[in-house]
Parts: structure tokens; C-alpha cells; sequence
């Protein structure tokens, strides 16, 4: 978990948001971080600091003054964490963290931060527009704090526009990247995820029972240990990973397009999605009527991507999965050369819990390299951060992508 025995201090500035800061609060506990609350006066106009203290099982500090308060607590609280977010940020407290000013506790203690600093900003969408703000945006940014820009919706005030405090899942997202190693910083990598949809006719297509969640898993992780990822994704319902940057496809021949196409700017390619082996050689234009009692399509091979995109490695690391129901390793090792792979990770998709629609997976990591690695049940985040931890070294003094066109 990557939240687990990390020191948190969560900032909560005077806004109407504030209220969202509890349930960050929640799920940073939940998560077993070890979670400090500081709130202006204003904010606890909003929210009551009971309320923080029930849900961290801490004490909440407010104050630089005060006959419990130790005098130095501004400067070991911003450097005694492992990271320090910030949500909601309103202008106002923007304001003094881009000037230097220090006037509460908070604000101090983002003077003397030395750990990482996410600011969640969260206002009016005019207050949100005004160069002012966005001037200190700037500033604060160009100081190597991570900013979050706010989410685009209803707002208090019955306005529509940016200014909305972005959901908790999403904060504690970005957050993660903040107290994660940051082996993969500077690499670019291509992840793919999904099943692919074959179309029949205008109504019916052929797939299989992907969800994509573990290629998502693998996109999200690889962004949070501080790489720049690329997804390319068949149909599912997950929504976009934050941070990475998603391309959606239908077809198998998309996807292949799309692969191809980024394929010379990355450093490693990880084919996580389940493409469709055939499609109908040809597309009904209009939706098949049952009438007859059986009826005949004929189908035709798609191109293997990686069969196809791996041979034209002239850096890159290239990843495989096989999702096999019998002869596991054998399979693999026939993939992994057939396909010119670095690694191939195979799960027997017969094993409950294990493989299509579930959060957990249990894999082997086959590679040229050592004897397979077989890996307990895990959540497929867990599995991910395993085929990472074996490309991270393996991408040290490899050269950079070019640019696609």
C-alpha cells in the first residue's frame, strides 16, 4: 500500500471545500498513513477540528500560540513528514505562500517545508481566473511545488467554471507520486489495456473478457514511481488514470496504429491489453436478422502488435502478457522468444481470483534472464509495482525515445 506508515500533514484552508479535506483525511487513515491535520481559523468556520481528530485519531493543530503549543512546531511539522498536501488551497493562502508571507501556522510551515508540498487550490472560477492568482500559481510551481489544478464544475456560488476542489481518489492519486521512489523519473513509457471490440455488424461485435484493469494499474503506477505514461486503451469503463495521458481505440488494427505510432518516442513498452486474435473479414452494414438457423462469418486473422512492434526495438524494453489456461511457463517461453521479448508475465486465467474482472492476480514473470519468478496472489497494483521494480534497473543508461510524428 502506498500509503502505508507514511507521515502526512494536511493542510485545510478557510473554504467551502473544506468539508472534501475529511474525506481525504478518511482515506489517507484508512490507507494507514500516519496523518497530522493543521487548519487555519477560517477553516474551522467550515469544518470542526473534532472532526479531523475522529477521523485520524490525532490531535489537530492550529495555533503558533498557545501554553501546549511548542515554539518550534512550525519548522519540525513541515520537516518531519513525508509529504505535506494542501486542500483546500485558497487564494488567499496562495497569495502568502507565493510572497513569503507567514502570519498562522500554516503558512509557516510551508515556509519551512524541506518535503514535498501538493497544493490543492479551490475557489470561485473568477477568483481562480485572475491573474493575480494565477501569477502566484506560477510562482509557487516555479518553486517546485506540485499543483493541482481544480476541477471544472458547480461551485458554491452557483457559478459553473474551474475552481471546484478535485475529488479525494484523485488528490490522494497525485499525493501518491509524492512519497513514491522515483526510479522511472524521466523515462517514458507505452502501456496498452483493455479488450478490443471486433465489429460484426453495427449492433454486435466479438471480444473477450478484459476489463483493463491491470494494464490501468500498470499506467498508474508507473506514472506515480515518476514516469511520463502513455495508455492506450480498448473499451472499459475505468476511468482515465490521473497523470497519464489515455488514447482510446475500438479495433485491434487501432490499437496496432497507435502502438506503432509511439512506439520509437518511449523506452518501454508494456502490452497488458487482451487484443482480438480475428475480426470478421467483412462488416455487415446493417444489423444481422435472426431468421436461419445457423449463420456463417467468416474471420481473419489481426496482426500480432508485439509481433509486429517488437522486432523494431532499437532501445526499448519490451513486456509481454499471456493469459494461458494450461502449460504456463512452456507457453510463455515460446512467446518470449517467438515474440523477441525482454519479459513475459503469464497468469493462468483459470485460477479464481486470478486474471479477467478482479483487483487481484497471480502471475509468473518469465524472462531470458533468470528461471521464472512465480509471484503469490496479489492486488494487480502489487504486481505491477513487481514487473516495475524489474524494468526500473533495466532502463539505467538507456538512451531517450525520439519524438513521434
Amino acid at each position: 500500500m502506498v500509503f502505508k506508515d507514511k507521515r502526512i500533514l494536511l493542510g485545510v484552508s478557510g473554504g467551502i471545500a473544506a468539508y472534501k479535506a475529511a474525506e481525504v483525511a478518511r482515506r489517507l487513515a484508512a490507507a494507514e498513513a500516519q496523518v497530522k491535520v493543521v487548519m487555519t481559523r477560517s477553516a474551522q468556520q467550515f469544518v470542526a477540528p473534532l472532526t479531523f481528530s475522529a477521523l485520524t485519531g490525532q490531535s489537530v493543530s492550529d495555533s503558533l500560540w498557545g501554553a501546549k503549543v511548542n515554539p518550534l512546531e512550525h519548522i519540525f511539522l513541515g520537516q518531519q513528514v513525508d509529504a505535506i498536501v494542501v486542500a483546500p488551497a485558497t487564494a488567499n493562502l496562495i497569495g502568502k505562500l507565493a510572497n513569503g508571507l507567514g502570519d498562522d501556522l500554516l503558512s509557516t510551515i510551508l515556509l519551512a517545508a524541506t518535503r514535498p508540498v501538493l497544493v490543492c487550490p479551490a475557489m470561485n472560477c473568477e477568483m481562480w481566473a485572475n491573474p493575480v492568482v494565477q501569477e502566484n500559481i506560477a510562482k509557487i510551481a516555479d518553486r517546485g511545488l506540485a499543483v493541482m489544478p481544480p476541477a471544472t464544475g458547480d461551485l458554491a456560488c452557483g457559478a459553473t467554471g474551474a475552481g471546484r476542489l478535485p475529488d479525494p481518489e484523485i488528490i490522494l492519486e497525485a499525493l501518491a507520486r509524492l512519497v513514491s521512489r522515483q526510479d522511472l523519473a524521466g523515462r517514458r513509457v507505452l502501456v496498452t489495456a483493455g479488450p478490443t471490440h471486433e465489429d460484426l455488424d453495427p449492433v454486435r461485435f466479438l471480444t473477450n473478457r478484459s476489463t483493463g484493469k491491470m494494464g490501468y494499474a500498470l499506467a498508474r503506477v508507473a506514472w506515480r514511481r515518476g514516469a511520463a505514461v502513455t495508455l492506450v486503451s480498448g473499451p472499459t469503463t475505468l476511468p482515465d488514470p490521473y497523470g497519464v495521458e489515455v488514447v482510446r481505440v475500438r479495433s485491434a488494427q487501432g490499437m496496432l496504429k497507435e502502438v506503432k505510432r509511439r512506439f520509437p518516442a518511449v523506452e518501454a513498452l508494456i502490452m497488458a491489453a487482451a487484443v482480438s486474435d480475428y475480426r470478421a473479414e467483412t462488416l455487415a452494414e446493417k444489423k444481422m436478422k435472426r431468421g436461419a438457423e445457423s449463420q456463417q462469418i467468416r474471420l481473419v486473422q489481426n496482426a500480432d502488435i508485439l509481433k509486429e512492434v517488437a522486432p523494431l526495438k532499437t532501445h526499448q524494453l519490451a513486456v509481454g502478457f499471456a493469459a494461458e489456461t494450461g502449460n504456463l511457463v512452456a507457453e510463455a517461453e515460446r512467446k518470449l522468444k517467438e515474440k523477441h521479448l525482454d519479459m513475459i508475465v503469464a497468469n493462468d486465467v483459470n485460477q479464481p481470483d486470478s486474471g479477467f474482472a478482479v483487483d487481484t492476480n497471480e502471475v509468473t514473470l518469465v524472462s531470458c534472464e533468470a528461471p521464472p519468478l512465480k509471484l503469490p496472489l496479489l492486488t494487480k497494483e502489487e504486481v505491477a509495482e513487481h514487473i516495475l521494480d524489474w524494468m526500473a534497473p533495466r532502463l539505467q543508461g538507456r538512451r531517450k525515445g525520439s519524438a513521434f510524428v
